[in-house]
């Protein structure tokens, strides 16, 4: 069982079988039972259940399908639910094709490659509410942003601890809590802590806001 607001029914499109069948057990394993999902190999499965009423509060969405672009998909579903949990689980690493569907709707974005735990992780992360977005993902999105005009200083009320700086350097770099953690020989639990804890000293909530001002405050 889980304490999570399991959001139901979960509508998952991947036209890859082996990948839909991970994430369906993924799901399983939140306790979504299967009279709660469903499963779509194309854009047009996907469209018979919208077309004919279907609405889901929660859509894990893979943007390359044999018959069209899972971007189209994130757009019915944000105009049919603006509050719906959108998750893209995607190979594809190509700016304009995050940006586009970023702005269209998707509440986070992870690449396929991640482990069964990092993908559950960013499942947990959107039921919560959150917007999880892949390290990697977040790291091509900051390229894409125009330096700091002049950096300043660190607020000298909450500096960051030798660790935390240490830690902040790993995350700019693309790292997962569990590369940080095995890098620094520390647990998870630990690693996780620090980052919460630069978070809350940068006044940001996500990885990608907290690298961005980092860079405004010359911490980076």
């Amino acid at each position: 069982m889980t304490d999570l607001p399991l959001s139901a029914p979960v509508l998952v499109v991947d036209d890859e079988p082996l990948i839909r069948q991970r994430i369906l057990r993924l799901l399983a394993d939140l306790s979504y039972p299967p009279s709660a999902l469903v499963a779509c190999a194309t854009l047009a499965e996907a469209r018979f259940h919208l077309d004919n009423g279907a609405r889901f509060p929660l859509a894990l969405i893979d943007l390359g399908l044999p018959d069209g672009s899972g971007l189209e998909l994130i757009e019915l579903l944000h105009a049919r639910d603006a509050q719906a949990g959108i998750l893209v689980i995607s190979a594809c690493t190509t700016e304009d094709v995050i940006l586009a569907a970023l702005k269209l709707g998707a509440t986070g974005y992870v690449l396929k490659e991640r482990d069964d735990l990092e993908i559950a992780m960013s499942l947990r992360s959107v039921l919560r509410g959150g917007a999880p977005i892949d390290p990697f993902v977040a790291r091509r999105l900051l390229a894409l942003l125009p330096p700091p005009a002049s950096p300043a200083q660190a607020p000298a009320e909450a500096p960051l601890s030798k660790r935390e700086q240490e830690i902040l350097e790993l995350v700019a770099r693309g790292h997962t809590n569990r590369e940080i953690a095995e890098q620094l020989f520390v647990s998870p639990h630990t690693a996780a802590c620090h980052i919460k804890n630069i978070y809350r000293k940068l006044a940001v909530t996500s990885r990608t806001r907290a690298i961005h001002e980092a860079r405004s405050l010359g911490l980076l």
